[in-house]
């Protein structure tokens, strides 16, 4: 029989060991081997016994190798040579099991065990099998019955403790924890979870007896009376629980534990002084650590939103803990953070991010969080600075770099942000983010290309891709630009289709796309694009390029009038070009290269070239209407192909930087 078992978990491999990892009270079980069935005389012939054994084991074999249909296969075969083996059974089920065959599961598991009664491993998987199945009462007859057999198994009392809770039986649970102690010993964990099960019983008096047993019996652990004082409150008995709390900080006064229950004492008995001042205390003592100071602000700003939300009593709390000689770094960003979450005034907020890097420079994550607010209120030359400060305390930060030059580049400072991206792409190593090294590989590309220095351009495009071979962006640049070179139209061609198949209604996209088509000269496929671009274009950016090339596409296509239409619309603003003006006078599609040849004739008279065709004497015109070779770009200004990425909104980026945003 073929089964498809190509999806089963690894985590099968495991079972042949027979492990379970189930929740435990105390210590593990004492490990128990796998018994074997008492020496009976064999029922196969020395023959069969050698083949069963040959495909049994190997078809162990090919499950650890994570072959298990072959595996399968195997099994069954030597299932098929001797019925009688318990173990053949015992893996088959748990395939059926993977393969969400229940009814096989089981059916295969109980035919194991019958044959293999005194098999603990057999029996522990049937009682695994039950709690899988929801069939809790059959799964505690399986655990009891394991543990009457072998009474060092207590993991079997373990998830029958459980398994008792599950059906709260609370009067069984308290008997196995019982049965526990017997065979471990007492211990704290188990008293405690004694008085748990007994507060499921609404007997609070055999609760506080089980709590009050632990601090008899641990006169000098402050934990325990502690927590009995903690009971206390919680069932009323205030006058036993402020004893408590204050006989433990009478022994051990920066008791962190008892001075936190005693102030949700006073908060509970509305004694809202005291409260404030034993805050205050936990809060301003250098000896409470942070975890406690968070667990103080966290549980005072969920009671001041309970109570209205006045932020301004929990800024003043934060600057009095700060107002101090040496102020906690962690305090401080934990205000700013509040800040930010209660979406405060931009200022305000980033003056505590601040206060945090003059406690902390070296604090990255407040660093981040810094640059990402002041760039979002495009103040590009405090980004500047706090990237230039970062990179002295944290160089190893790329996405330093990266802000930093991308600050100069909105302010047009091209040769600072070409340094500060360099600066970045010396400290790649492998184990930087790829993304963020593809950034900043395409937006130096960018950058070298404006410079007008195109080899070191591509060869920046080249590593962004290397790093990334789908930054959209980087494809889109790379393409068009080889386009406007008239070189690689293949190589432009497939990237610029990565780019529509990612986004297919970016009509920048498409228009590159369109572009290199009609640059290949596939003028029909090159409509159907620009036709896609145009109906996607952003109706609030300046599509005069986009429009000049429908034009140009459109005349290739034989479609002079509505290409003059397209050429006249692109006719504003920078795109006033004497090329687009000739060809909207003409009427005609001509390259920038041609009507510089045109003109150049014009100012230097030259000898005519003369062609003989049928006696008549005719001049060679420049103006091109059938073109023989494929189009060369408009020598015309294009507009940038795409923006360079926000650093707020690089895709893939993702750190603790800008978590909190």
């Amino acid at each position: 029989m073929k089964m498809n078992l190509r999806n089963i978990s690894w985590a099968m491999g495991l079972v042949l060991l027979g492990s379970v990892a189930m929740p435990s009270l105390a210590r593990k079980k004492k490990v128990q081997p796998v018994q074997k069935p008492a020496v009976q005389e064999d029922h196969l012939s020395p023959n069969d016994r050698q083949r069963y054994n040959y495909f049994f084991l190997e078809g162990a074999r090919q499950q650890a190798a994570g072959n298990y249909s072959a595996a399968f296969d195997l099994f069954e075969h030597a299932r098929k040579i001797d019925p009688k083996a318990a173990e053949t059974y015992f893996y088959e089920s748990l395939f059926y099991s993977q393969l969400k065959q229940d009814s096989l599961a089981l059916a295969y598991m109980q035919k194991a065990i019958e044959l293999n009664p005194e098999n603990q491993t057999y029996a522990e998987q049937l009682g695994r099998y039950y709690i899988g199945s929801q069939k809790y009462d059959l799964a505690i007859d399986a655990y009891e019955n394991l543990y009457a057999k072998n009474h060092d198994n207590t993991d079997a009392l373990r998830i029958l403790v459980q398994l008792y809770s599950q059906n709260k039986d609370y009067k069984s649970v308290l008997k196995t924890i019982s049965r526990l102690e017997v065979e471990e010993g007492e211990s704290e964990q188990f008293t405690l979870s004694k008085m748990r099960v007994y507060e499921l019983m609404n007997d609070k008096k055999a609760a506080y007896q089980e709590l009050k047993s632990l601090v008899d019996q641990h006169p000098l652990d402050m934990q325990y009376k502690t927590m009995l004082g903690n009971w206390l409150v919680q069932h009323d008995r205030q006058k036993e629980a402020y004893k408590c709390f204050t006989d433990v900080l009478k022994e051990e006064p920066d008791n962190s534990y008892a001075q936190m229950s005693l102030y949700d004492y006073y908060n509970a008995t509305h004694q809202e002084q005291l409260a404030g001042q034993m805050l205050d205390k936990i809060l301003m003592s250098p000896k409470s650590d942070l975890e406690t100071k968070v667990m103080m602000y966290r549980s005072f700003i969920q009671k001041n939103e309970s109570e209205g939300g006045d932020s301004t009593k929990v800024i003043a709390l934060f600057d009095k803990a700060l107002n101090v000689a040496h102020p906690s770094a962690d305090v401080a960003e934990m205000k700013a953070a509040y800040m930010s979450l209660k979406k405060m005034p931009a200022d305000s907020v980033c003056r505590a991010f601040e206060k945090v890097l003059t406690i902390a420079p070296d604090n990255v994550n407040a660093r981040m969080q810094l640059v990402q607010m002041l760039w979002n209120e495009k103040k590009y030359d405090l980004v500047s600075q706090q990237c230039k400060a970062a990179q002295e305390y944290n160089p190893e930060e790329m996405v330093f770099y990266y802000f930093g030059g991308m600050a100069y580049y909105q302010k047009d400072k091209e040769d600072e942000a070409l340094r500060e991206f360099r600066l970045g792409l010396a400290q790649v190593n492998a184990q930087s983010p790829a993304d963020l090294v593809s950034d900043l590989y395409a937006v130096t590309g960018d950058i070298l290309h404006k410079k007008g220095e195109e080899q070191e351009a591509f060869a920046a495009y080249d590593s962004c891709l290397q790093w990334k071979d789908d930054n959209v962006m980087a494809l889109n640049n790379y393409a068009y630009y080889l386009s406007e070179k008239g070189v690689d139209l293949h190589k432009a061609e497939a990237m610029s289709y990565k780019t529509i198949k990612a986004e297919p209604n970016n009509g920048t996209y498409l228009d590159t796309y369109a572009w290199i088509l009609f640059m290949e000269e596939r003028y029909a496929d090159a409509k159907t694009y620009i036709d896609q671009a145009l109906k996607n274009r952003d109706s609030t950016a300046d599509n005069s390029t986009v429009l000049e090339h429908a034009g140009d596409i459109y005349y290739m296509n034989g479609m002079a009038d509505e290409s003059v239409d397209f050429w006249k619309k692109a006719y504003t603003g920078e795109n006033q070009t004497e090329v687009l003006a000739w060809k909207i006078k003409n009427r005609q599609y001509i390259t920038g290269e041609e009507l510089k040849k045109r003109n150049a004739t014009k100012q230097k008279p030259a000898a005519k070239q003369k062609s003989v065709r049928k006696g008549k004497k005719t001049e060679v015109s420049h103006v091109v209407q059938v073109r023989a070779e494929g189009p060369k770009a408009p020598e015309a200004a294009r507009p940038e192909r795409a923006e360079a990425p926000s650093p707020g909104h690089r895709p893939g980026y993702n750190g603790n930087q800008q978590g909190a945003l």
